[in-house]
C-alpha cells in the first residue's frame, strides 16, 4: 500500500514523503497513530500542490534576500557611542545595535541574529560585516562607530 508521511517515521521517511508499506503496517500503525494518510488520487495532487506553493515561496524568498543583499552593500550605517582614550569604546556594538541603526537610519528591518560578527566591535573605526540572510545568500554591510 502507498502512504503519504505526515509525520516523519524512521526508516521510511520525512513528512510529504510517498512510501511503499505492507497493508498491515499501514492498517494497524501509520494510520490510526496519524504518521500518514493514504496516498489517494485526490492526496497525492494536494501534495502536489503544497510542495509547488512551497517552491514558489522559496524562489520568493531568494529573490527578496538577493535584493536586500544589494540594497544594503551600497550603505553605510553610522553608530555613534562613547568612547574613551584611544578610540576605544566603552562596552561593545552589538548587533542589536546594528540592526536597530539600519532600521532607524534607512528604514530596513533585518533581525539581529542574521549579522555575523566574529570578533566584538571594541574600536571607533569602519567595518564590514556579514549578514546571512537566507541559506546561501550573505550579504555585507559598512558600518562606520564614532564618537
Amino acid at each position: 500500500m502507498k502512504v503519504i508521511l505526515i509525520k516523519e517515521v524512521k526508516g521510511l521517511g520525512k513528512p510529504g514523503h510517498v512510501a511503499e508499506v505492507s497493508d498491515g503496517y499501514a492498517r494497524n500503525l501509520l494510520l490510526p497513530k496519524g504518521f500518514a494518510k493514504e496516498a489517494t488520487d485526490q492526496n497525492v495532487k494536494a501534495l502536489d500542490k503544497i510542495k509547488a506553493d512551497e517552491a514558489n515561496k522559496r524562489q520568493n524568498d531568494i529573490a527578496s534576500a538577493k535584493m536586500v543583499a544589494d540594497n544594503i552593500m551600497n550603505i553605510e550605517v553610522k553608530i555613534h557611542t562613547k568612547a574613551g582614550e584611544g578610540g576605544k569604546l566603552f562596552g561593545a556594538v552589538t548587533s542589536k545595535d546594528i540592526a536597530d541603526a539600519l532600521l532607524e537610519q534607512f528604514g530596513i528591518a533585518i533581525d539581529k541574529r542574521k549579522f555575523l560578527i566574529e570578533n566584538p566591535i571594541k574600536h571607533v573605526g569602519e567595518f564590514v560585516i556579514d549578514i546571512k540572510l537566507y541559506q546561501d545568500i550573505v550579504g555585507k554591510l559598512k558600518i562606520s562607530v564614532g564618537v
